[in-house]
């Protein structure tokens, strides 16, 4: 039987960080369903151009999206829950997150269509998720995830 002594609390920060995660890989995997389902209303908001290039994508370069955008979805529900396989689904997420930047910036013209707002935010995408999986990491040292 465990001491209620021995437990550790959830810190104040955990809810801050997993509820804005949440949020966060929401609205990538809301970018993926509206692109892969090419939902004209969204989907206005790219040129003609764009557009083709999105839905020029390979299986394996959707599906590396799809599980980079899905997975940090279910590494920060995880997180919230205070479940240590956060951090080694925000790794998986990473790492597809790299595959899926290898397809668009060096086995094709990607830079040329999405621009420099758009390196930038990749380049911002992935600071955030290596910043998750890092700070997942710290919980599950400090014991908050198990």
């Amino acid at each position: 039987m465990t001491s209620s002594k021995n437990a550790v609390s959830t810190p104040w920060h955990l809810w801050l960080i997993g509820i804005l995660a949440v949020a966060w890989f929401a609205m990538g995997c809301f970018d993926f369903i509206m692109t892969q389902t090419q939902n004209e209303g969204y989907m206005q908001n790219f040129t003609e151009a764009q557009q083709n290039y999105f839905y020029s994508f390979p299986f394996w370069a959707v599906a590396v999206w799809a599980i980079s955008v899905w997975g940090g979805l279910i590494a920060s529900i995880l997180l919230l829950m205070r479940n240590k396989l956060a951090a080694p689904i925000y790794l998986a997420s990473i790492i597809t997150y790299l595959l899926a930047c290898l397809h668009n910036f060096l086995l094709t013209n990607g830079a040329d269509f999405m621009g420099t707002a758009g390196l930038i935010m990749t380049v911002i995408i992935l600071l955030i998720a290596i910043a998750l999986y890092f700070y997942s990491r710290a919980q599950i040292a400090r014991g908050v995830l198990r």
